[in-house]
């Protein structure tokens, strides 16, 4: 017969093996999540690092991850947590392998995925909708007010020492918001929401593009017309629609001869909506006064571009911008990849 301390000994060691088989088997079942940017919010990674081995590129040391990196990191992943810089194609999905089954992209825009590219296989794609409309909204209504008031104008000026007289009559003055005509096209959230808080500034009229009438411009007071009727009368321009066929570069020369000489262009969009080329014609020629964009096509723009170079020209990019808006668009991307794992509905999914 064994001693009875060598058998303690023996059961003690037999634990410990179990146990460790077990830590091993569980660390190597865990699914893996691909992140590829080292900023998102940390409590959204953590997240999932509670749950799955989450492999994170390290943006602040690296910069963007390049193609070259993104293949090689990516295979093996059951889930990719991305935003609009990283551009999902078909070889980042052939590199993944047969276990990718969900993409999550930290926008609203997904031009960055080949969703046919997913769809083919099968993968589900989860995006961040809705939780960015109040914050654009409000940033539509910021560049109304920095154009309109020429705020960076007058902000330069003063630093370069172009203010000299305590007053003068007409130095920098800009169109009002109070008792203007409002256009806007595409009248979805956003567009709604514009509307909506353009109400506190006493607006004469509210016109909203649109395919057809909807209830919410009633109640607003909005009214809808024809794009035509809509650059015609309007003495601010703002789009708000998605990007389609339709709409791609719908903003172009002839579009902005159609406006008002005086007309300020407004898009929180997306920058494709835009012929850049042709808005800064219009800003030149002064066939409109001002315009101010959030979104542009390249995102960013070149140092150099033109447009950068005219004074009634805006460009901030911080549509989304509040930490209270990131941080719910991050908690959104994580659980549409719990979701997806775990054979779920997920809170935005985006069709395929």
């Amino acid at each position: 017969m064994f001693p009875s301390f060598s058998i303690r000994v023996w059961r003690g060691t037999v634990h410990r093996l179990y146990l460790s088989c077990n830590a091993n088997y569980a660390s190597m079942s865990k699914l893996k999540i691909f992140v590829t940017r080292s900023d998102f919010p940390k409590k959204s990674i953590s997240f999932l690092e509670e749950k799955y081995d989450v492999d994170i590129w390290d943006s602040i040391k690296n910069g963007d991850i390049s193609k070259k990196d993104f293949l090689s990191r990516v295979p093996g992943a059951s889930g990719i947590f991305c935003s609009l810089n990283d551009k999902v194609d078909k070889d980042v999905v052939e590199a993944a392998g047969p276990s990718l089954k969900v993409v999550s992209t930290m926008s609203v825009g997904v031009d960055h995925v080949d969703r046919e590219a997913l769809k083919a296989k099968g993968i589900r794609l989860g995006y961040t909708p809705d939780v960015l409309t109040e914050a654009t909204a409000e940033l539509t209504l910021a560049l109304l007010l920095a154009t309109s008031r020429r705020l960076f104008e007058a902000n330069r000026a003063i630093k370069d020492g172009e203010w000299t007289s305590p007053w003068a009559p007409l130095w920098m003055c800009g169109p009002a918001l109070k008792g203007s005509t409002v256009g806007i096209f595409g009248f979805g959230r956003i567009g709604q929401s514009v509307a909506r808080k353009l109400k506190a500034f006493e607006v004469s009229r509210i016109l909203y593009g649109s395919a057809q009438e909807k209830p919410e411009g009633k109640q607003i007071g909005a009214v809808q017309v024809s794009l035509e009727e809509l650059l015609r009368e309007s003495d601010f321009v703002i789009v708000t629609c998605a990007l389609s066929d339709r709409t791609r570069g719908l903003f172009n020369k002839e579009k902005f001869a159609q406006m008002k000489s005086t007309a300020i262009f407004i898009n929180s969009s997306r920058g494709a909506v835009v012929n850049q080329e042709a808005l800064y014609d219009a800003l030149v020629s002064g066939t409109i006064r001002a315009a101010g964009l959030d979104v542009m096509t390249p995102e960013p723009l070149p140092k150099d571009h033109p447009l950068l170079g005219l004074s009634n020209f805006v460009l901030p990019h911080i549509g989304s911008a509040t930490y209270q808006t990131r941080m719910v668009m991050a908690d959104l991307v994580a659980k549409n990849i719990v979701a997806a794992l775990t054979n779920e509905k997920m809170p935005a999914e985006l069709a395929l």
